[in-house]
C-alpha cells in the first residue's frame, strides 16, 4: 500500500484522543470431558427433535426454492417421489405449522440449560448451543442436496410423457440449482430469526434464573447475523446488516482493503504507537469506537468534542476520497433499496457498479428492460450518487466506519463459533454413542418427555403442607349458622388447591380434615427446580385464598386462614403398601408439619405487631442474657420452638439451601423505614433474597425470601432475651413486600 499523507487537526495543539475499547473475541469451553476420539466433545441431540428440525429445514428450502408445486404434481408412477419422504420418515405425516419450529428450538435449548444447571457448568450450555447450530448448518446443506435429487427424479419421471410440462420442470430445477446460495441464506435467516426471538423471550431469563449473571460476550456470538452463513461473505446479508463490500480484486472497497484503511486511520490518529497491530485490530471489534471517533456525521458543532470528531471524520473522508473509495461507498448504500426490485435478476454488485459507471449502467438497463421492470428507481439512484457532496458524503463515511466495525466484530465472532464447531462431534452412530455413554463422555440433550429410562428414578423430593388455622372453631361457627362445613372446606380450599397442582407437577400425598399435603418429586434428568416451584405453588395458594376470603367476607361467611410449610429431603421418599394404595413415608412430611404450625400463645402475643411478615419463630428459654446459658441439643431446641404462621410460608433450612442451588438469589437490602418492615420481632440483622423461578416456557415468577434469626424469649411473657445463632426462612407472600422491591417501587413511582 502506498504511503498515505498525514492530515493534521486544525488546533495548534492536538486535542486528547478519546479512549477506545479493545475486545478480543473468543469462545472458551472449560471443565468438559473429551469424547472417544480424545479430540472433540461427543454430543447427542434428541433424535425426535433433530428429525423434526430436518422436516422444517426441508420445508423452508422447498418454499424459498419455489419447488413445492413440483412435489404436488401427479406422476405416472404411483407412490414415487413423495415430499422429501426419504429424508423425513414419520415426521412428514404430522405436517406441523411454522410455530412448531419455534417450540422445538425452545424445547432443545431448555434441555441444554437444564443439563448445564444439573452439572453446575455453564460451558455445557455453550456446548449445547454450538451443537444445535452445527446441526442446522450441516443439515440445511444436506437437505438441499436431497431435495435437488428428488427434483431430478421428478423430472426423469416426466420424460416422454408431458413434453411441455417436462420443459417447465427442467427450467424450475435448473433455477433451483443455480439459486442455491440465495435459498440457503433465506432458510438460514428464518431459523436465525426464531433463535433470536427465543433468546429474547425465554432463554436469557431462564439462563439468568438458573445460572445467574454470566458474561454476555459469549452469548452475543449466538445473535450474530452471519452465524448461519457459510463464510460471512454474502451480498444480501451485508447489504441488510452492514455494508455491501466489493467482491472482485479490482474493487477498491473489498473488506480486506477497508480493514487496512481503518487500521491506517487509527495509526494516523496516534493509536498504534504503544500497541502492536494485533491489539490495535481489537478496536475494530467494538462498534461504539466508531461513534466515539467520528460520530454520525450529522454536522453538530456544539462542543469541543463535536469539533474534534468532525476533524477526525474529515481525515477519514479524505482518506477514502484519495483512494477512490468514497464513490463506491455512496453507491453501495444507495444500491440497497434497489435490491428488492431488481435482484436477483440483476446481481447486487452490478447494481452498485451501475450507479457509478455509465458502461455498467447500460448493461443493467438492458437486463431490466428484458425483465420488463421499470428503470426509474435506478436512474434516480444514479442521480443521487452523482450529486452527493460535502456533508452528505461525510455522513456516508461515518456510517461506513460504524458498519465496518460491526462486520469486523461479527466476522471474528463467526470465526470463533466455527472453531467451536470443529471441537464438536455430533454422534449419530449407535456404537459410538454406546461407547461414549459407557465411558461417561457423552453430552446428551433430551427434553424431559424423552428421558423415559430415568422416569422412575426419583433423586429428591419436596413436601408442602397447607394447614387451616383454628379449623375446629371455624367448623363450629359454620354449624351454628346451619351451614355445611364439609362443602365449605371443599369449595374454598381443596378444590382451588387441586386445580393448581397439575400446573407445577405436584401430587397429593394425603388429605387431613383441615390440611392438604402435596409432594414435588425431582427425577433424574429433569430441571431440578423442586423447591423453587413449590415456593411459587405455595405463593399462589396464599394469593388464591386471599381472593376467596374477600368473596367470603362480602357474603357474610367467615374467612379461612392457613399456614404453609415447605421441607426438602435430599433423597427419594419411601413407600409402604396398604393393599393397592401407596403410602409415602418421609421425614420431610413431619418437618413440613412443624413449619406450618402456629402457636396460639405466640399468635396472641404477636398478632398486633406482625407487620407485613407472616412467619416468625421463637425459642423458649430462661432469663439469661447469652446463648451459652440456654445451649442444648438441636432436638431439644426443636421441642421448645414455637412458630407464628398466619397466611405465611415457612421454608426449612435445607429447602433454602437447595433453592440457592436451583436459581440465582440476589441479596436485597430492604428499607427498614418501609411500613411494617420493622418491629420488635424483626431481626435488624435479617437478610432478604430475591430470585426468579421459571415456571413454563416464557413464564417466570419473582419470589422474595426473608432470613431471620430465631428469638430466644422469656417463658413468662415471651419477651425477647436475645437472638440466637439459628435461623428460620419465610417465603414472603404479602403483596406489600413485593411492592417495595426496587424495580416494582420505581415502576409504581412512574405510574
Amino acid at each position: 500500500m502506498p504511503k498515505l499523507p498525514i492530515f493534521r487537526l486544525r488546533s495548534s495543539e492536538p486535542p486528547t484522543l478519546p479512549d477506545l475499547q479493545y475486545h478480543g473475541i473468543t469462545l472458551a469451553l472449560s471443565d468438559l470431558q473429551l469424547g472417544v476420539d480424545n479430540l472433540r466433545y461427543d454430543v447427542c441431540l434428541s433424535p425426535r427433535i433433530t428429525a423434526d428440525l430436518r422436516f422444517h429445514l426441508a420445508r423452508y428450502i422447498c418454499r424459498f426454492g419455489e419447488v413445492e408445486a413440483l412435489f404436488e404434481m401427479d406422476v405416472p408412477t404411483a407412490g414415487q417421489n413423495k415430499f422429501i419422504a426419504a429424508a423425513q420418515g414419520p415426521a412428514k405425516l404430522r405436517q406441523p405449522g411454522p410455530a412448531d419450529l419455534k417450540t422445538l428450538l425452545v424445547s432443545i435449548h431448555l434441555a441444554i440449560l437444564n443439563r448445564a444447571k444439573a452439572e453446575g457448568n455453564p460451558s455445557i450450555d455453550l456446548l449445547g448451543r454450538l451443537a444445535v447450530l452445527k446441526f442446522i448448518r450441516t443439515e440445511v446443506q444436506a437437505q438441499f442436496g436431497r431435495i435437488l435429487e428428488q427434483c431430478r427424479m421428478k423430472l426423469k419421471s416426466l420424460e416422454g410423457v408431458r413434453q411441455v410440462k417436462m420443459m417447465q420442470t427442467q427450467e424450475l430445477v435448473s433455477s433451483f440449482q443455480v439459486r442455491k446460495k440465495i435459498i440457503l441464506r433465506r432458510a438460514g435467516q428464518e431459523v436465525f430469526r426464531l433463535l433470536r426471538e427465543i433468546e429474547k423471550e425465554t432463554l436469557a431469563r431462564t439462563r439468568r434464573s438458573l445460572l445467574g449473571e454470566l458474561p454476555a460476550d459469549c452469548y452475543r456470538l449466538f445473535l450474530n447475523p452471519l452465524i448461519l452463513s457459510e463464510d460471512g461473505r454474502d451480498d444480501y446479508l451485508c447489504a441488510e446488516h452492514y455494508y455491501m463490500f466489493g467482491n472482485f480484486d479490482k474493487d477498491a472497497d473489498r473488506f480486506p482493503n477497508l480493514r487496512q484503511f481503518a487500521l491506517h486511520f487509527l495509526r494516523e490518529l496516534g493509536y498504534g504507537e504503544a500497541i502492536d497491530d494485533e491489539h490495535l485490530e481489537q478496536a475494530l471489534n467494538v462498534p461504539e469506537n466508531a461513534a466515539t471517533l467520528v460520530g454520525a456525521g450529522n454536522g453538530e458543532d456544539l462542543t469541543q468534542e463535536d469539533r474534534s470528531r468532525k476533524d477526525r471524520l474529515d481525515i477519514w473522508s479524505h482518506l477514502l476520497q484519495r483512494e477512490g473509495i468514497l464513490a463506491h461507498v455512496v453507491a453501495s448504500y444507495e444500491a440497497v433499496p434497489l435490491l428488492a426490485e431488481y435482484a436477483p435478476r440483476v446481481n447486487p454488485q452490478q447494481i452498485k457498479n451501475a450507479l457509478i459507471s455509465r458502461e455498467e449502467a447500460e448493461r443493467v438497463e438492458k437486463i431490466i428492460a428484458e425483465s420488463r421492470l421499470h428503470p426509474d428507481r435506478l436512474f434516480a439512484a444514479v442521480g443521487r450518487v452523482a450529486s452527493c457532496r460535502g456533508s452528505e458524503r461525510g455522513r456516508f463515511a461515518a456510517r461506513l466506519l460504524h458498519d465496518l466495525f460491526c462486520y469486523h466484530r461479527d466476522l471474528r465472532g463467526l470465526e470463533a463459533v466455527s472453531t467451536g464447531f470443529d471441537s464438536i462431534n455430533l454422534v449419530t452412530d449407535g456404537k459410538v454413542r454406546e461407547l461414549s455413554t459407557l465411558n461417561g463422555m457423552l453430552y446428551e440433550f433430551l427434553p424431559p418427555e424423552e428421558q423415559k429410562a430415568a422416569e422412575d428414578r426419583v433423586n429428591h423430593h419436596v413436601i408442602l403442607k397447607a394447614d387451616v388455622r383454628d379449623s375446629s372453631r371455624l367448623t363450629r361457627s359454620l354449624m351454628e349458622k346451619g351451614m355445611n362445613a364439609a362443602s365449605y372446606f371443599s369449595l374454598n380450599f381443596y378444590d382451588p388447591v387441586n386445580k393448581l397442582l397439575a400446573k407445577y407437577g405436584a401430587t397429593k400425598v394425603f388429605l387431613e380434615g383441615d390440611a392438604i399435603i402435596v409432594a414435588l418429586l425431582e427425577r433424574e434428568g429433569e430441571a431440578m427446580l423442586g423447591v423453587g416451584r413449590t415456593c411459587v405453588l405455595a405463593w399462589e395458594i396464599v394469593s388464591l385464598l386471599r381472593e376467596y376470603n374477600e368473596l367470603l367476607e362480602r357474603s357474610g361467611l367467615p374467612p379461612m386462614e392457613v399456614g404453609l410449610g415447605i421441607a426438602y429431603q435430599d433423597a427419594p421418599p419411601l413407600y409402604l403398601m396398604d393393599g393397592e394404595h401407596r403410602i409415602m413415608i418421609s421425614d420431610a412430611i413431619n418437618e413440613s408439619d412443624r413449619l406450618s404450625s402456629c402457636s396460639k400463645r405466640v399468635r396472641k402475643k404477636l398478632a398486633p405487631d406482625a407487620g407485613v411478615f407472616q412467619v416468625y419463630s421463637v425459642q423458649i428459654g430462661g432469663s439469661g442474657n447469652n446463648a451459652s446459658e440456654n445451649a442444648g441439643a438441636d432436638t431439644a431446641a426443636e421441642e421448645m420452638r414455637l412458630n407464628y404462621n398466619v397466611g405465611g410460608i415457612c421454608l426449612s433450612e435445607a429447602a433454602f439451601h437447595k433453592l440457592q442451588q436451583e436459581i440465582s438469589l440476589t441479596p436485597w437490602a430492604a428499607d427498614p423505614t418501609e411500613s411494617g418492615f420493622n418491629g420488635p420481632w424483626v431481626d435488624e440483622q435479617g437478610e432478604f433474597f430475591v430470585g426468579t423461578v421459571p415456571i413454563a416456557n416464557g413464564v417466570f415468577r419473582k419470589i422474595a425470601i426473608r432470613k431471620n434469626r430465631i428469638a430466644q424469649v422469656d417463658v413468662r411473657d415471651l419477651s425477647i432475651l436475645y437472638w440466637n445463632d439459628r435461623y428460620y426462612y419465610e417465603v414472603c407472600a404479602n403483596p406489600a413486600v413485593y411492592a417495595a422491591l426496587p424495580g416494582e417501587k420505581s415502576a409504581s413511582a412512574k405510574k
